[in-house]
């Protein structure tokens, strides 16, 4: 009896890009890399800290002064709520980012305005902290509005 023979099929070499399972076509697992998240909490730190500087590199009175951020104050005074706390004594003013975020009434919501809203915060704290009139520290900032 005659055999058959199979036949044979010229093998195939596996594809240079290749998903999961052999299968071509498939995007590749790790993408481009994205942009860094950003964040409220991280805009937030930003906004304060290029006003501290600001402030620092105007007033030498402020230059060893820490600025550092809190959630929320422990208690609450006679006026509410407060946005800020200073301490002279041990020359560091204390920013509380959700009083300021959730509780400050906005012309427009925007980034802008929320970003003016946090730096004018930090003008009043560090006027707090040295006891003049928030216009004082900065008359060249806002010659132009």
């Amino acid at each position: 009896m005659m055999r058959r023979r199979a036949k044979q099929t010229p093998e195939r070499g596996r594809p240079t890009r290749h998903g999961r399972h052999g299968r071509e076509g498939r995007s590749p697992v790790v993408r481009p890399p994205l942009p860094p998240i950003d964040t409220r909490i991280e805009r937030f730190d930003l906004a304060v800290g290029a006003a501290a500087e600001f402030l620092r590199s105007s007033w030498p009175e402020l230059r060893d002064v820490r600025f550092e951020i809190a959630d929320m104050p422990l208690k609450t005074d006679e006026n509410g709520i407060p946005r800020w706390q200073a301490f002279p004594d041990d020359k560091r003013i204390v920013m509380f980012r959700l009083p300021i975020e959730r509780l400050s009434h906005l012309h427009r919501n925007d980034d802008l305005h929320r970003r003016m809203m946090i730096e004018s915060c930090v003008f009043r704290a560090a006027a707090d902290f040295l006891g003049r009139d928030p216009w004082d520290l900065g008359p060249d900032r806002f010659r132009f509005f």
